[in-house]
Parts: structure tokens; sequence; C-alpha cells
């Protein structure tokens, strides 16, 4: 019976699914965009999402957790130096899977997988708008204080200094240069 086996199994066996994950997941958080299919973008964003919740407490315990499933320092150490700042905040849905259509040879559904808040496109307008229906006036109040405290700045003129016109020639120069030319 099938009860309780939940997961995608992607046709792989138990080893070279965790592999693939490994890879994907590398290769996830080094380019911070990849494409793939469909279904193994559902379940590297299951595999991932633990793994940079783990970074935001940057501990011995938790760089060696991420390392098992990682098995590389480079998507490591950038997963806790630069992944983590940037999502400390954030509390889970740390990447967007965004469907591409299928592919040409056999038409399998493709999908692009991104961390979230790396891509500067989706992030740009939507910071000011950003809050939730309950905290809409609160966001408001934000929105119309930064406004209010935004400082002024004022145009200053500034005096230009007369240039005179004639070059300014080196004595020492110009001779070596004639002794050069001779």
């Amino acid at each position: 019976m099938r009860h309780g086996k939940k997961f995608n199994h992607l046709g792989r066996t138990a080893s070279h699914r965790k592999a693939l994950l490994s890879n994907l997941a590398n290769s996830l958080i080094e380019h911070k965009r990849i494409n793939t299919t469909l279904a193994k973008a559902k379940e590297l964003k299951k595999y991932v999402e633990p793994l940079v919740t783990k970074s935001k407490v940057d501990s011995t315990h938790n760089r060696r957790t991420v390392f098992a499933y990682l098995k590389s320092k480079e998507a490591v150490t950038e997963l806790f130096r630069e992944v983590a700042v940037k999502v400390g905040d954030r509390p889970g849905g740390y990447t967007r899977i965004i469907k591409t259509g299928t592919r040409l040879g056999d038409n399998a559904e493709m999908a692009m997988i991104e961390l979230v808040d790396f891509n500067e496109v989706y992030g740009a307008d939507k910071v000011a708008a950003k809050g939730t229906r309950r905290s809409r006036k609160k966001a408001e109040a934000v929105v119309a204080e930064a406004v209010v405290v935004a400082p002024v700045v004022e145009a200053v003129a500034v005096e230009e200094t007369p240039v005179s016109e004639t070059p300014v020639v080196d004595e020492a120069a110009s001779s070596e240069d004639s002794e050069t030319k001779e």
C-alpha cells in the first residue's frame, strides 16, 4: 500500500535523488535562479527552504547540518553570508516557482525557481505597497511618514573661477623635448 508516501521520487533511486537535489540546491544558491522541470522545482523548494531557515542562525551546528545536505563549502558560505542576510526578516517563502511552458523535446513542464529576495524586477515596485489587508492603514501611515521625513535638498550656486587661456609650459620638459628631437 502507498499510505503516507507523499514526495515525488522523480524516477530515481534514493541516492541518485539525494545527489540531484543537492546539486540543484548548490546551483540555486550560487546563481539565485535556475531553470528545471516543474516536478524537480517543487521538490527542490521543499529541500532548500529548511536549509535557508537554518542559515538565519549562524552557528557551527547549523553550518555542519547544512553542509551535510549541500556538500559544498562555497555554497554553505554563500548561503550563510549573502542569502541569510537578505532573508533574515522573512518568515518563510524564500523561493518562487514560475512556470515557463513546455520543453520542446519531450513536452515536459518547465519552470524557473528563484530566491525571492534576489529578484530586483519584482521587488522594486512592491516595496512601497508592502503590507497585508489588516495592516494597510499602518503601511499607509509608514509611507506618509517617510514622505514627511524626507530631507529637502536645496540647490547651492557654485562660483566659477576664471581659467586663464594661456597654457603653462614647463621649461625643463620643453628643453628635454628639444634635445630628443636633435
